[in-house]
């Protein structure tokens, strides 16, 4: 990406292309071929960094901000770095210049954020373009006003995204700038007050039945696929990443469990794998896997080449999914939202009808709150079996029952012939009218 060339008279140069096309050369003067090669590395990194709006390794910023002030205007020139200004004191260390400006914290932060996995890392690098698309690269974290945050996620509606995502991309933009008033580079967050919560979208909510999974597996190409969509549906597994790391070892048949790997929550402690019942719509497909597994160590192979994870780390599910629309299509059923997904959340349904909630989180693999907001659904069933159980009872108004009667005219009860004489029009009231009162009220 970046190229070393030596002058005639020994000096040193450093040639690159931007993010245009347009070539860019920064000189070095007379020095080693050492540092002049590991100079070209850094450059390299900036220029990356520049281009793709991915987080600034750790290593370059603190090589930038020790970099002589020669050199450092230089790379200024050429578009790979901001300029430095005067620095500033947070607390009991000196902050630089280059954190100062809301980018160069902002990468700073994440460099340092060594816990985060891959896929959030992408999220964050999501919302860097946006904060380079909005602020510019030279924006200062202390000119950063409560009105520009508004105006920030006024810009991230304006793009057409998702409630959800633009929530999402405020709150990563909160959590950074909380960073920044820890340091004491300013009192206090401009984006605190941004709403951030994501709130499930109760409209991409689809109870998947039995009738159309059977309708759907009866189509599928092989007995892995069937699987898949199996462990989906009826393990309530997160399709593609736990049914991809699955391992036969991890099948327990004589006591009728699977334990299994969460990636999704790998980095979380005491959280790195997850139990559920070998459930009985799990053991024909797993059987008829098995006997074409021929000795291999993972129970999906045949589907695993075209979708473990990418470079970034993630499990890539793009080719699945698209797969899996098309024989949703095949069995003669329109895709409902979020395949995968709904397969899952109509298991998690399913399973409040005849377990308690604290099991079914646990072999789910969430928390209430998160269950609440994303997965529960109300099905047709709900309405129709409250509507054929309602206890519905013939109750006359205005007038006593024939127990009641027969009691007055016995002189027990509460209503005595004297009650009877104070109170004539009861008993004289047509007791053939009758309304329907429903208990369930």
């Amino acid at each position: 990406m970046a190229s070393l060339f030596r002058l005639a008279d020994g000096r040193k140069r450093i040639q690159f292309y931007d993010g245009n096309g347009k070539r860019r050369s920064v000189g070095l003067g007379s020095i080693s071929n050492r540092n002049a090669q590991r100079i070209r590395d850094k450059v390299e990194q900036l220029v990356e960094h520049r281009i793709t709006q991915t987080p600034l390794d750790q290593s370059v910023s603190r090589w930038l901000v020790d970099l002589d002030e020669k050199l450092h205007t230089k790379l200024v020139k050429a578009g790979l770095t901001e300029a430095k200004t005067e620095t500033l004191q947070a607390g009991p260390a000196d902050v630089s210049s280059i954190e100062v400006t809301l980018t160069g914290f902002y990468d700073r932060y994440l460099s340092e954020c060594s816990d985060l996995k891959q896929s959030s890392l992408s999220v964050y690098a999501n919302v860097r373009r946006n904060l380079v698309e909005f602020f510019g690269v030279d924006k200062r974290i202390k000119e950063v006003t409560e009105f520009d945050a508004d105006n920030f996620r006024r810009f991230l509606k304006s793009k057409n995204y998702a409630d959800a995502t633009t929530n999402r991309r405020c709150g990563a933009m909160k959590t950074v700038i909380r960073a920044a008033v820890r340091d004491r580079l300013i009192p206090a967050n401009p984006f605190e007050h941004l709403t951030t919560t994501v709130n499930g979208n109760p409209s991409k909510r689809r109870m998947v039945s039995r009738d159309e999974i059977d309708r759907v597996l009866a189509v599928c190409p092989s007995a892995e696929w069937r699987l898949l969509i199996v462990l989906g549906r009826y393990g309530g597994m997160r399709v593609p990443s736990e049914p991809l790391c699955l391992r036969w070892c991890d099948i327990d048949w004589a006591n009728q469990k699977i334990n299994f790997r969460q990636p999704k929550n790998e980095h979380r402690e005491g959280q790195q794998t997850r139990t559920i019942p070998l459930f009985p719509e799990l053991i024909e497909p797993l059987n008829d896997v098995f006997e074409q597994s021929a000795g291999s160590e993972f129970v999906i192979t045949d589907l695993r080449p075209r979708s473990m994870r990418d470079a970034a780390g993630n499990f890539a599910s793009a080719s699945l999914t698209t797969r899996f629309r098309k024989i949703i299509e095949k069995a003669g059923i329109v895709p409902w939202p979020r395949p995968w997904t709904n397969l899952r959340a109509s298991r998690d349904t399913e399973l409040r009808e005849r377990f308690p909630s604290h099991v079914v989180n646990a072999w789910i693999g969430h928390c209430e709150q998160i269950a609440q907001k994303h997965y529960l659904m109300v099905t047709d069933e709900h309405f129709t079996e409250a509507a054929q159980d309602s206890v519905r009872k013939p109750v006359r108004h205005g007038h006593v029952s024939d127990r009641t009667a027969q009691q007055c005219d016995s002189g027990e009860g509460r209503f005595s012939a004297e009650c009877n004489e104070k109170r004539p029009r009861a008993r004289a009231r047509d007791r053939q009218k009758w309304t329907i009162l429903d208990l369930n009220q």
